[in-house]
């Protein structure tokens, strides 16, 4: 079971990834979008939206910094161990509930606005499950094991050395096995939104609008009722000269 959960199932979830966002890609051109509701409400947007993004862009740099950057790196610099939990947990705590707060507003607000609820999708319901879970998880995570009741458990010992044996593609699976349930439970969350994300809204963060920079300016012309009112209503467009 181990070595199914540890050492195939992240490759699965990396597969299905890439598969997804493929075929997406090729056959999914228009549906490729946040299917965003701001029409229907803006004001808890304006709120919930900015808490949960920013705050999952400094937890997803937490995550990369914790998992890829070897202990010996930081002790090669003289940032003790102590001193790289303490700032790790204090700047994790602070994206985390930033994230958390925004996501309770966005769910909120989905299922408590009519038009956003009748605008909610099948993948919407699934994908908000998993990433609430992956984040309470997180965070469950976090407090335990800053308060001891993991038993003293070094992550970047176990999980980290691990995460990173799977770009080798030699997974050490036994690392995990040794993990924290709060720790695998995580983790196991993690890798389901990764598999989730070109099946749903998620996609949109491998998308950038670039083109937008470079576009043509759109440009709005009035014109003269009273003229207006002189002529013949016309079918179809009309040449603007």
């Amino acid at each position: 079971m181990d070595l199914l959960l540890w050492g195939v199932l992240p490759y699965v979830s990396v597969a299905l990834l890439v598969a997804g966002t493929l075929w997406r890609a090729r056959y999914d051109t228009f549906g490729w979008t946040t299917r965003s509701s701001q029409l229907h409400e803006s004001r808890l947007l304006r709120i919930g939206s900015p808490l949960f993004h920013f705050g999952m862009l400094f937890v997803v740099l937490g995550h990369v910094v914790g998992l890829l950057i070897p202990m010996s790196w930081t002790d090669a610099v003289g940032l003790s161990d102590h001193a790289y939990h303490l700032l790790a947990v204090s700047t994790g705590a602070v994206a985390g509930v930033a994230a958390a707060a925004g996501i309770g507003i966005l769910v909120h607000r989905r299922f408590t606005v009519p038009a956003v609820r009748k605008a909610t999708l099948r993948s919407d319901h699934l994908m908000y499950a998993v990433l609430l879970g992956a984040m309470v998880l997180g965070l469950t995570a976090t407090v335990l094991n800053s308060t001891g009741q993991t038993g003293g458990y070094n992550y970047r010992e176990g999980v980290s050395v691990w995460f990173r044996s799977l770009f080798a593609l030699s997974p050490d699976y036994r690392l995990m096995a040794g993990a924290p349930l709060a720790f695998k439970l995580h983790v196991l969350f993690g890798f389901a939104l990764f598999a989730l994300i070109p099946y749903s809204r998620l996609v949109h963060m491998f998308s950038a609008p670039l083109k937008y920079l470079v576009r043509p300016y759109v440009v709005y012309r009035r014109r003269d009722p009273e003229q207006l009112a002189d002529r013949p209503a016309r079918r179809g467009w009309e040449r603007v000269s």
